[in-house]
């Protein structure tokens, strides 16, 4: 039917597919200086020894996750704004609802804000002597000079914005190349170590000396790759093969 559909009226994207009006946009500059208003706040407080420490967290780890949740909602705020000014009949709406191609937080950063880069899982820090660029203070601990990017990719990003966001990109890389690495050797190892074993029909486990390693597989019998949440019957799953959905 989808098809069909799409024969009869077609189905394309294009840049303005992104374009959000004036008044978005300025409510999302609003936003971002409030947030940014707040950001500095927490700043002052924390210099002044008047920042209250989170259990267990130092007042630099608590100024660091207090600044970390407020770019996160300013971040939210400008993807809120911008979905509800594209539409449900924008086709790159339609494209990340259906679960064609990419998703709603793609379609935010592209139309709204890019948001907060992180490297391992914080706020950027490394760079120069007590400043992450050359461009800021030293000393700065303000949203923009540790890699906070309230631009759009439609907008365009600074060069300040666009360095710190190669930062994150490439940790990125490097992860995925890492993880490839060893949850491949992990598997590898595995294979070499359970290849002599097999699961004989009175459902015990045995090795090659017909050894027993367990009187059934798994301690349950249960397969993994047929069961949902330890159930070794999922009816649900087994409706939605039949009427051939996921």
């Amino acid at each position: 039917l989808g098809i069909a559909a799409i024969s009869v009226f077609g189905f394309t994207t294009g840049i303005d597919d992104e374009d959000i009006p004036l008044e978005a946009q300025r409510q999302i500059e609003e936003g971002f200086e409030k947030a940014k208003e707040k950001i500095n706040h927490l700043i002052e407080i924390y210099r002044k020894g008047e920042l209250e420490p989170l259990p267990g967290r130092s007042l630099e780890e608590t100024l660091e996750m207090e600044i970390m949740r407020v770019t996160g909602r300013a971040r939210d705020m400008a993807g809120e704004i911008a979905s509800k000014h594209l539409g449900m009949n924008n086709s790159a709406v339609i494209m990340a609802k259906s679960g064609a191609r990419g998703s709603m937080l793609n379609l935010s950063q592209m139309a709204g804000c890019v948001g907060q880069q992180a490297v391992r899982g914080e706020r950027i820090h490394r760079g120069y002597r007590n400043r992450t660029l050359p461009h800021f203070k030293r000393g700065s601990l303000g949203a923009d000079a540790k890699g906070f990017v309230s631009s759009s990719y439609k907008k365009g990003l600074t060069p300040t914005e666009y360095f710190f966001h190669s930062m994150g990109g490439r940790e990125g890389l490097v992860d995925t190349a890492v993880r490839t690495s060893r949850s491949g050797y992990m598997q590898r190892r595995l294979i070499n170590a359970l290849e002599n074993l097999k699961v004989e029909e009175d459902l015990t486990v045995r090795d090659t000396d017909n050894e027993i390693v367990q009187f059934i597989y798994g301690e349950d019998g249960v397969d993994p790759s047929r069961s949902v949440g330890g159930a070794s019957i999922d009816i649900d799953r087994i409706i939605a093969d039949v009427k051939g959905g996921r």
